[in-house]
């Protein structure tokens, strides 16, 4: 074994997303802590973040079932394991897993997996899945359901966390260039909204679109900034470009992809999201509404902990999100009186500072590599 261990982190893009911010953030971690990460994936808004911390990245088209894509994968990171002596693989994501468990079995290279969600287990589907010799599961939830849909043994799992970093989330940040490239105004309440903008990510950022005419005819000092892109990004502009025609383009505006959330997060007075990125706003203090398209939590407060917690901020199992919900809770938030507005933004970022640390999440990790690595 390498004196400074060689991880693999494989992935299957780097754009913005709560599994890609994670494993950025792991790599950076395991760097600090002595190990050399390599990482592979199909490229992103996040590749710059990487090089800029020493961390080399591969480009695999990890991406998608395309069966040339894979085959082309799987000659890739052979090709990677070998060219850069890998001590261990550690894929994130379903598609990179299924091509380095061929790759495990050929090379014995110690191989685990981070389950970031649930995947479907219909059809084929469950046998394109791999978990690997041992797994994280980033909540509890998902770790029930590695057990009762893969039969992963219990003793194989570990349940980590998302780690957010305070360096970069905070409420120091300056983001006075934001607004004057946005063209918002200073004095503004600012609603911000982070996500993939997938279809199967983006449902609350219609939701958003569907009640702002009620939100700035009733609150002419807001305005709101929706950050990510995707396959449903166009759709959401749609409604986003009829808003800004009736009630002007610095109203709503669309940021699309970008690396710089944490200036984003600092610049608002009230963030909707789920998993990493509400983290993320609750970490630099900001009052927060949990809403995805996996479910509703609504605002966080002491009585939304337990829930937040069991499916890592992403709601699954809660009930549907809709925009009368959404309405109802920005309504509320909007209207608190400032004393239980400082009481919301100090409990989340108590929270963040107690359970989900960057170091945390890196020991998680190294503790899962040393069953394998002192062998």
């Amino acid at each position: 074994m390498n004196q400074s261990p060689k991880i693999l982190l494989a992935l299957m893009g780097l754009s913005i997303g709560g599994a890609e911010t994670h494993v950025v953030e792991l790599a950076i971690g395991l760097k600090n802590a002595g190990f050399t990460p390599i990482v592979a994936s199909n490229g992103g808004v996040y590749v710059k973040v990487l090089e800029e911390n020493g961390i080399k990245h591969y480009q695999v088209p990890l991406n998608n079932k395309n069966p040339l894509n894979m085959l082309r994968s799987y000659r890739r990171l052979e090709h990677i394991l070998k060219d850069e002596n890998i001590d261990l693989i550690h894929a994130h994501a379903r598609i990179p897993a299924f091509i380095l468990g061929f790759l495990h079995e050929k090379t014995k290279i110690p191989f685990v997996t981070t389950a970031h969600w649930v995947f479907d287990t219909s059809f084929y589907f469950k046998y394109l899945t791999n978990w690997g010799q041992y797994s994280l599961a980033v909540s509890n939830d998902i770790k029930k359901y590695l057990m009762d849909n893969y039969h992963v043994p219990e003793e194989h799992i570990k349940v980590t966390i998302n780690g957010i970093s305070t360096q970069r989330f905070n409420d120091k940040i300056n983001y006075s260039h934001l607004l004057k490239e946005l063209n918002l105004q200073p004095d503004n309440r600012h609603i911000v909204y982070i996500s993939r903008m997938d279809v199967s990510r983006s449902l609350v950022a219609h939701h958003i679109c569907d009640i702002a005419p009620y939100l700035f005819e009733k609150y002419p000092d807001i305005d709101i900034t929706l950050v990510g892109d995707g396959d449903d990004f166009a759709q959401v502009q749609k409604k986003a470009a009829l808003l800004q025609e009736k009630y002007g383009k610095n109203k709503i505006v669309m940021a699309g992809a970008r690396t710089n959330i944490n200036e984003f997060v600092s610049m608002s007075d009230f963030f909707i999201g789920v998993s990493r990125s509400v983290m993320e706003a609750m970490a630099a203090g900001k009052p927060v509404i949990v809403s995805g398209n996996e479910g509703y939590i609504g605002i966080f407060d002491r009585d939304k902990l337990e829930p937040s917690i069991l499916t890592n901020f992403c709601c699954r199992g809660e009930q549907p999100a809709t925009a009368q919900l959404l309405k109802r809770d920005l309504t509320k938030l909007l209207e608190l009186p400032e004393e239980k507005i400082e009481e919301l933004k100090a409990y989340g970022k108590e929270v963040i500072l107690e359970r989900y640390s960057i170091q945390k999440m890196t020991n998680d990790n190294i503790e899962v590599y040393n069953l394998f690595l002192n062998r």
